[in-house]
């Protein structure tokens, strides 16, 4: 394929490596820059970010490595976590190194800010190869540009989004970047460390990851002189997911759940690489018999899967039918993306399918050589990723991330032709018009050329969801004595990250039952039951956010419970009010009897 800018060789792999650094370094001044505000407030906006944060200070605060147990929400046992230390790494290292200098309180904040960073180099570096391995040598630029457009994708890598998913998002691409390696050894490596790394910071991926498997093995299919990289990626497979459990797997881990890197995953990776290894050692000439070959061993794999683990055949999560009634069905990332406004869906959307298009393109230009295989692979990544938002809207950020290499492929031939042009407004304006024509950014933007009316419920709700997280409204009660507290599920994270408190759930699908029991504490027209709950939990202290999202759900579906009741000043003689600032967007009440 042509070079997006004309050019007769590939340019030295040092000059693209300086242009990342610079690429990634003015990224980051300006999201620092823009998240500016947020950062000076500590403003950890996702639910799971606080858990991780508090996971942290618990980590360097002595708790063992090995116990991810959260011990402040449903103390004192605490509540099982299903992530592993990975992630933790960079956040406690930053802590470390920047506390002598800043001190405690303003190196976690640049500590939280910095981490996501790094995930967000990885996630570009792997970007910018693997639009170099599959388009054109100097097709980086492209691709760089058309990925500060993927709002999903860069959201997960703002400053202070300090969960999981960033880094998992960066392994994602690095492991297409080695299926598009022309190193077959090399390539093979890096797609299953790749593969394995993610696997044991989450399973979220693992759909992506295992097609990603299933591929590989096809090429093998296909070109028995692919088995190099067959061998190098069982290989890598295998022993990467050995060192990820021995790392980083917590003492609940040891069990054989459904939804981490846990026994029946381990035992699940370390077959299927001992099979690769074996299948890629067979002289097998023709494309019947390692097709025959092949579809044996991944057989026998998932038979073994089936036999050995019944019990992650379905959902990992192993919801009762009752937690994905009251509260499952009610995560707004869990639903499908047709289930949201177009206003969220199209942003969503456009770079992933203008990246599926792409893909077929590059695929049909490529046809005959070397990287026909590894645009088939991104082409049905594209695919999965698309048919994965009919499923969730969670698909979203990899979804674009893949996206951006098909549109990158449709984009440099463009781009390559009004760069070239003789004329200057074709030069200016016509480069400009491809890279928006591709880029999916004037998806993302016509929602703010559309002014959207707001009720004044929903302008309430947006107003609790930003003041009653911040850091002004919870200090009166960050300084009142430590104490467990009954309070909505999605304020609990919040809660045990920025105060000295504990709460008796969070929104965890292995706290099941703790979430079931503040649902029907709020629920239900009889207090008792919210009275049993606290009780039992050792609460002391009951907090509400009036209007904030979590409360809506409560209000709209037990019109008569007891979250209403007491909005509505209706207070049980078990509960005093606390005072607090008249300013505060909570209500707070402590139990007497």
């Amino acid at each position: 394929m042509e070079s997006w800018i004309t050019t007769n060789r590939d340019d030295d792999a040092s000059d693209w490596k300086r242009w990342f650094l610079l690429f990634w370094l003015v990224g980051s001044i300006w999201l620092i820059h823009y998240k500016w505000g947020a950062i000076h407030w500590f403003a950890l906006s996702d639910t799971d970010d606080n858990l991780r944060f508090a996971q942290v200070r618990a980590w360097l605060a002595g708790q063992s490595w090995y116990d991810l147990r959260q011990h402040r929400i449903d103390p004192p046992n605490g509540i099982s976590v299903h992530w592993s230390r990975i992630v933790d790494l960079p956040i406690a290292g930053l802590i470390l190194l920047l506390k002598p200098i800043l001190g405690g309180e303003l190196a976690s904040r640049w500590a939280c800010a910095i981490a996501p960073l790094l995930a967000m180099g990885a996630g570009l570096y792997g970007t910018m190869l693997a639009a170099r391995r599959l388009v054109a040598p100097q097709a980086y630029v492209l691709a760089a540009a058309i990925l500060a457009c993927a709002q999903s994708t860069l959201i997960m890598w703002m400053p202070l989004r300090i969960d999981h998913h960033g880094w998992q998002l960066a392994t994602l691409i690095i492991a297409v970047a080695g299926i598009a390696d022309p190193k077959r050894a090399r390539g093979g490596v890096t797609t299953g460390l790749a593969t394995a790394v993610s696997l044991t910071i989450g399973l979220e991926l693992m759909p992506y990851l295992a097609t990603a498997g299933a591929l590989i093995a096809l090429w093998w299919v296909l070109d028995g002189a692919e088995s190099e990289r067959l061998r190098a990626y069982g290989v890598s497979l295998a022993a990467g997911a050995a060192a990820g459990y021995a790392g980083f797997a917590s003492y609940d881990n040891a069990q054989p759940l459904c939804d981490a890197l846990t026994p029946v995953y381990l035992s699940t990776l370390l077959e299927a690489g001992a099979a690769l290894v074996l299948l890629s050692a067979i002289p097998a000439k023709s494309l019947p018999v390692r097709l025959g070959l092949a579809l044996v061993a991944g057989g026998a794999i998932a038979g073994l899967f089936a036999y050995s683990w019944p019990q992650c055949l379905g959902r990992p999560e192993h919801l009762s039918p009752e937690a994905e009634k009251l509260w499952f069905s009610h995560i707004r990332e869990a639903k499908p993306l047709y289930e949201h406004s177009w206003r969220v869906a199209l942003p969503i959307v456009a770079l992933s399918v203008v990246g599926f298009g792409g893909s077929l393109f590059a695929r049909w230009r490529a046809r005959g050589t070397a990287l026909a295989m590894p645009w088939t692979v991104v082409a049905l990544f594209s695919l999965f990723s698309l048919l994965m938002l009919l499923w969730q809207t969670r698909a979203g950020p990899a979804s674009q991330l893949i996206g951006v290499i098909g549109a990158t492929a449709l984009g440099q031939p463009l781009v390559s032709w009004t760069l070239n042009h003789g004329k200057m407004g074709v030069r200016v304006l016509g480069s400009a018009a491809a890279f928006i024509a591709v880029s999916g950014v004037a998806a993302g933007l016509v929602p703010n050329w559309i002014p959207e009316h707001k009720t004044a419920f929903r302008k309430s709700v947006d107003t609790a969801n930003r003041r009653c997280p911040t850091l002004p409204a919870l200090k009166p009660i960050a300084q009142m004595p430590p104490a467990t507290f009954l309070t909505f599920t999605d304020l609990g994270p919040r809660l045990i990250a920025v105060t000295h408190h504990s709460a008796i759930a969070g929104p965890y699908h292995r706290a099941a039952n703790d979430i079931l029991d503040v649902q029907h504490s709020f629920r239900s027209e009889n207090p008792e039951v919210a009275h049993e709950v606290m009780k039992r939990h050792g609460a002391t202290m009951l907090l509400l956010c009036p209007g904030m999202s979590e409360s809506t759900v409560y209000a709209a579906e037990s019109k008569k419970g007891f979250y209403v009741q007491l909005n509505r000043g209706t207070v049980p003689d078990w509960l005093l009010r606390v005072d607090l600032p008249k300013n505060s967007p909570f209500k707070l009440w402590r139990l007497v009897r």
